[in-house]
């Protein structure tokens, strides 16, 4: 068995900014880990994993190689990166490095988008995949969502008793079904075919073209529009429905729910990443990281879903609620912090309130996902969670308010509803 995880690029990810100019979105700290971390911990934890590689166009990087390097050493499995030379698609990179995934004779491999948050029931999609259809069938990981939501994913029709996938529609305009694509498959050495089948047909039109730089297109290849589509109704396809949670990581305010998600799941599989009140500790509410070099005063309230990462400052009689503080930040006295993102290495002065506006998916609903705002609506500033950049500092006695702030900025007054440039 191997994973391949798909980290995008730096083109990608445009709507986790400012965050993503400082790190790559995939290495961007959700419940305390780099977000990558989560994938690379269910998979090492699948009995027969052999090697999990990353995939993705970033250039080689210093924090990428630190990462898999202290990875390597956390989780005893081998891990690599493979950068492929332009974007080319879910599908398109895996079949570009399709000899380095088969290396080894690995007789399955998952495929994992980086910018979804789940429980990934890795185990039994393997054991699904035994029991349904023969060893080349493939399983597409499947949750549900309503009615309206659905329609910004990939939407899955499969028949009731064999789960097979008759249809596949990626984002349609009316409803199709409200079984959505997770983005976690598990794949054979079967699919290199389909997948090799679209770059032929790729190439042949492009001939027809005779567009000069045509070879760089045929390469790119979505799986879900260019080969799910095609393998639905072949009695290849299959997709396993979980009840576990399930989230995407498109925008910052999303990242914020889903650390809410781990740090619940952390009860559960990680008790010892969740902070307890203690005599002389500060109050924790709820699910709380705290990383060991943080200082914390002793009267500050954390909590619930709150993220405090490496060598943060928090000062007495702090108030901090469903936000991340990065590493390096300070938070002076009396701040209060609400559905906020706090920089690496910003400082916000004492009696500053920074508050946003969660984008949270309806409570009362079971299966609402969370939408992904546009930044704008009717030429205004959609609300949202406030961000910081780095290295952003906000005087003493301001309010912030559903504002992102860019980073290396000096504020000097209160701002409500703005981009900070």
């Amino acid at each position: 068995l191997k994973a391949v995880i798909l980290i995008g690029g730096p083109q990608k990810g445009t709507r986790f900014r400012p965050l993503s100019f400082e790190v790559p979105k995939p290495l961007f700290p959700v419940a305390g880990v780099p977000m990558v971390q989560h994938h690379i911990e269910a998979c090492a934890k699948v009995p027969g994993m052999k090697e999990i590689l990353l995939m993705g166009f970033y250039q080689p990087h210093e924090a990428l190689s630190r990462f898999l390097v202290s990875a390597q050493q956390e989780f005893k499995i081998p891990i690599r990166y493979l950068q492929e030379y332009a974007a080319l698609g879910t599908g398109g990179g895996i079949y570009h490095f399709r000899d380095q995934i088969l290396s080894g004779g690995a007789e399955a491999f998952f495929v994992l988008n980086a910018d979804v948050c789940s429980e990934f029931p890795l185990q039994e999609m393997l054991e699904f995949q035994q029991q349904h259809g023969d060893m080349h069938s493939f399983v597409i990981l499947g949750t549900t969502a309503n009615r309206t939501q659905a329609l910004n994913y990939g939407c899955i029709v499969a028949n009731a008793d064999t789960q097979e996938v008759q249809h596949y529609v990626e984002k349609p305009s009316t409803f199709v079904s409200e079984i959505i694509n997770c983005g976690i498959y598990l794949f054979t050495a079967a699919i290199f075919q389909h997948i090799g089948e679209v770059f032929q047909r790729n190439q042949q039109e492009l001939a027809l073209e005779e567009s000069s730089n045509g070879w760089q297109r045929a390469e790119v290849i979505r799986l879900e529009q260019d080969v799910f589509t095609a393998l639905a109704g072949s009695g290849k396809l299959y997709v396993y429905k979980t009840d576990g949670f399930w989230s995407q990581i498109k925008s910052a305010g999303s990242a914020i729910y889903a650390s809410r998600l781990y740090l619940n799941q952390y009860s559960k599989s990680h008790p010892e990443r969740l902070a307890q009140n203690k005599p002389g500790g500060p109050v924790i509410r709820g699910n709380v990281y705290i990383h060991p070099t943080a200082s914390i005063d002793s009267t500050a309230v954390l909590g619930p879903n709150v993220s405090i990462g490496e060598g943060v400052t928090v000062g007495a009689g702090v108030r901090v609620r469903e936000s991340i503080v990065l590493h390096g930040a300070s938070l002076h006295d009396h701040t209060c912090v609400l559905n906020t993102i706090v920089g690496w290495d910003s400082t916000i002065g004492r009696w500053a309130r920074v508050e946003g506006t969660p984008s949270d998916p309806n409570p009362n609903d079971p299966y609402a996902k969370i939408d992904s705002e546009t930044l704008f609506r009717d030429g205004r500033l959609t609300p949202s969670i406030t961000i910081l950049g780095c290295s952003v500092t906000i005087p003493a006695e301001v309010v912030i308010l559903n504002s992102i702030v860019l980073p290396h900025k000096e504020l000097s007054r209160s701002y409500k509803n703005q981009i900070i440039l």
